[in-house]
């Protein structure tokens, strides 16, 4: 991750605004992977490292049907699980990560996904990242998945300047009002994914321009001229 220019950290009561502003604009925001269980979503965000919501769907909608658990998923074999993600970036390593991940959970923890990080990120292909995700949006704990979206909003904002992925959650962690935290990861990584853009922040039109320290804001795109008839 490349760590935008440097900003002046916000304060407590900006931070306060901010998540309110979210709030009011979509009180429940949800994920844009598709999955049916704690397994699927388990796989699914597995399967999204360097690849795109869209592209991880579109190759788990005949998989997830076929392998909805780590029993059905294994009986698939390496094999069977790279023929369906074979669309999806480095799919040969994950389809092994999604298999090893399978057994463990059949081997370790009855075949069911736990809900601790520490049992999570000893599963192969999860880390800190994918775990807060799975504790996140389906165990509802108020945790903070910092992806490079969400680690450009928080750099850019001036909400959570850190030099890594943990800084960032850390800092985040405590600035996030308690009533806020459960939401809080789903609301900044849609903001980053279709607002606060790496290349052209559509500041325009950011719900919360006000309180973002990000400088100089980006102007709206010219109208297109109008057609000579």
């Amino acid at each position: 991750m490349v760590l935008v220019k440097k900003v002046k950290r916000m304060t407590r009561a900006e931070a306060e605004a901010i998540f309110a502003r979210f709030a009011e604009i979509e009180p429940e925001p949800k994920g844009e992977l598709d999955y049916v269980n704690a397994f699927t979503l388990l796989v699914a965000v597995v399967l999204s490292a360097q690849a795109t919501d869209a592209g991880v769907n579109k190759a788990t909608r005949r998989l997830f049907e076929l392998a909805p658990s780590p029993a059905a998923m294994v009986a698939l074999g390496v094999e069977g699980i790279t023929e369906h993600i074979k669309t999806i970036g480095l799919f040969r390593g994950k389809a092994k990560n999604v298999y090893a991940l399978s057994q463990m959970l059949i081997d370790l923890h009855g075949g069911e996904v736990p809900s601790d990080r520490e049992a999570l990120e000893a599963l192969p292909g999860v880390g800190r990242k994918t775990a807060n995700v799975v504790l996140n949006s389906w165990f509802k704990q108020p945790t903070i998945a910092v992806d490079t979206h969400l680690f450009r909003v928080g750099n850019r904002t001036g909400l959570a300047p850190g030099k890594t992925p943990l800084e960032v959650e850390k800092a985040l962690t405590k600035m996030v009002p308690a009533r806020f935290m459960l939401h809080a990861h789903h609301w900044l990584i849609l903001h980053g994914r279709y607002i606060c853009k790496a290349r052209k922040p559509e500041c325009w039109r950011c719900p919360i321009v006000q309180w973002c320290r990000f400088e100089p804001k980006s102007p709206p795109p010219n109208k297109p001229l109008p057609k000579h008839v």
